[in-house]
């Protein structure tokens, strides 16, 4: 029986070391803690002083009211964020690989000077719109239609070949060669096969230009 009364009186003993030990630490925390919770109370009074003119304990109450009664807003913008957000997740991978062959593909315009003629092409526009006023844009607008069909008729193969042919005449004959010619001088000319050819030209040149003044 002494024994049992021993052993409980002992266990009494360690738990109130036990005890007694925790007590030390918390003093020893509160010791330490003490200063700085001081300090952080002075912080804190120091700023809430510096509030205190543009801020009111109504106004606190007035945001939960507000917040309270757009509950259903908040949810759809968080919603909405999430989709974002699961956008931006799946975007992303591809922007990798098209952000650098976007870099890649505007390098190589600037390379080729398009953004050069852009910028020339908008120099322009500045100049016409300072020389001409807008009803004598307008005039030539017109006119450029016209000579756009012009263009268009002088695309045939017909006209291209006869074009180039007339351009390639100009760079060949030299008319420092040329001289004077009279009647004799043009039917001497006239034996040659050039001439004759030259003749028939003309003369098909001469019927189709009569045409203009039907």
């Amino acid at each position: 029986m002494e024994e049992q009364v021993l052993k409980r009186i002992e266990g009494m003993e360690q738990q109130l070391k036990y005890l007694v030990d925790a007590s030390k630490g918390w003093q020893e925390l509160k010791h330490d803690l003490t200063p700085i919770m001081h300090d952080a109370f002075k912080t804190l009074m120091k700023e809430f002083g510096e509030v205190e003119a543009g801020f009111q304990l109504e106004d606190i109450f007035a945001l939960l009211k507000r917040l309270l009664r757009s509950i259903k807003n908040l949810t759809y913008l968080l919603e909405q964020m999430e989709n974002i957000i699961d956008l931006w997740q799946t975007i992303e991978p591809l922007l990798h690989s098209a952000v650098p062959k976007g870099i890649e593909f505007l390098d190589e315009m600037d390379q080729k000077g398009v953004f050069r003629m852009y910028k020339a092409m908008v120099e322009v526009r500045g100049k016409m719109a300072r020389a001409y006023s807008p009803e004598d844009i307008e005039v030539m607008g017109d006119g450029f239609v016209s000579m756009l069909g012009l263009i268009k008729k002088i695309s045939t193969p017909q006209a291209r070949e006869m074009l180039e042919k007339m351009a390639d005449l100009m760079t060949t004959m030299d008319l420092k060669e040329c001289k004077e010619c009279g009647p004799l001088g043009l039917v001497t000319g006239m034996s040659s096969k050039e001439a004759r050819k030259g003749l028939g030209v003309m003369l098909e040149l001469t019927k189709n230009l009569g045409k203009l003044s039907g």
